[in-house]
């Protein structure tokens, strides 16, 4: 029946909520919030919200996410040949700017490229909805997280204002997230960066603010520069191990511990390095990782372990075939 009705509301166009969506009283508290704490003028809120159409697709998409998928097939998607090759060219394209970032910020080539390459296949789909639609649709029409997307919204606007951006043209994800790092908007707010110095932070079309945003983002949020990430293991008691695995992917357990849940220590990891366990679907059976603090830094950005495992692997990928090719070069 669910698949029915939202046929019919697809076919039909805007439904009766989109066309009263003023009269909605979640919106007349988000328009009075908006006039009174950030002094934007009521009728042009009215005039732009007026423009827009609460957007079913939105609903349909944010309720199948890639991350609901097992592993084996959820690495698929996103650890592949052409997007490996794509993330050489991305890396070669932009070596300096790269490596500056490396350097400023402690974050590998590797990973801000793969990051990139995950969310928008290095600029090539930077999401076919306006963010205004999709944040007000799931604002007021997704009750599970409606607080946190009228939140986005309302850094959405401020965005706009602050950086001169038409908000009925900007487009992005099913979910609000825009440019070639699909940073949310409170996320392009609080940690986008001007990373050619030419006055603008723009994530909507420019790699080089981009390659420094995603840094500066990973290392406001723990990035470790040097440290590892995540190390595959072989438990030598499952049941344990899969008990250790229910207190989640956060670093909390000293490196020394990991022996008492039946997991051998990875070499080189000190004793006191805080770790946790995660246990995956694998195409062949279960997977066990250790994981460690830039593997939860990761997980900020998408707070999925899948996510963090499949920019790890990507990268490590990325930067093994740079190698080779440039071997072949010499």
């Amino acid at each position: 029946m669910r698949t029915l009705v939202l046929g019919l509301v697809l076919l039909l166009g805007a439904t009766p909520l989109q066309a009263n969506l003023l009269e909605r009283p979640e919106m007349e508290r988000f328009l009075e919030r908006m006039q009174h704490q950030h002094g934007f003028a009521r009728e042009q809120l009215e005039d732009l919200f007026r423009q827009v159409q609460l957007d079913p697709r939105v609903i349909e998409r944010i309720t199948r996410p890639a991350e609901a998928l097992p592993w084996h097939r959820y690495r698929k998607i996103f650890v592949t040949d052409s997007r490996i090759r794509q993330g050489v060219a991305f890396w070669e394209r932009h070596a300096e700017v790269l490596e500056r970032a490396r350097q400023r910020y402690g974050v590998p080539a590797e990973i801000i490229t793969a990051i990139i390459g995950v969310e928008t296949r290095y600029g090539r789909h930077r999401g076919g909805y306006p963010v205004i639609t999709a944040l007000t649709t799931l604002g007021l029409d997704y009750p599970r997280r409606s607080r946190f997307f009228l939140s986005e919204l309302e850094d959405f606007l401020l965005l706009t204002r602050e950086e001169g951006l038409d908000p009925l043209t900007v487009m992005g994800s099913y979910a609000g997230a825009m440019g070639l790092p699909q940073f949310i908007a409170s996320s392009y707010r609080h940690y986008a960066v001007d990373f050619d110095g030419d006055g603008v932070r723009n994530l909507l079309d420019d790699p080089d603010d981009a390659i420094g945003s995603v840094a500066n983002y990973l290392s406001r949020h723990g990035w470790r520069p040097g440290e590892a990430i995540a190390h595959a293991v072989s438990p030598r008691d499952e049941q344990r191990a899969a008990r250790l695995a229910k207190d989640g992917y956060k670093p909390h357990l000293p490196a020394e511990r990991l022996e008492e849940h039946g997991i051998p220590r990875p070499q080189d990891l000190p004793p006191t390095h805080p770790t946790a366990l995660i246990h995956l679907q694998g195409e062949h059976g279960p997977e066990y990782w250790v994981v460690l603090p830039n593997f939860y830094a990761i997980t900020r950005y998408n707070h999925s372990p899948l996510y963090a495992l499949a920019v790890h692997q990507l990268a490590q990928a990325i930067a093994e075939h740079r190698r080779d090719t440039t071997l072949a070069r010499q």
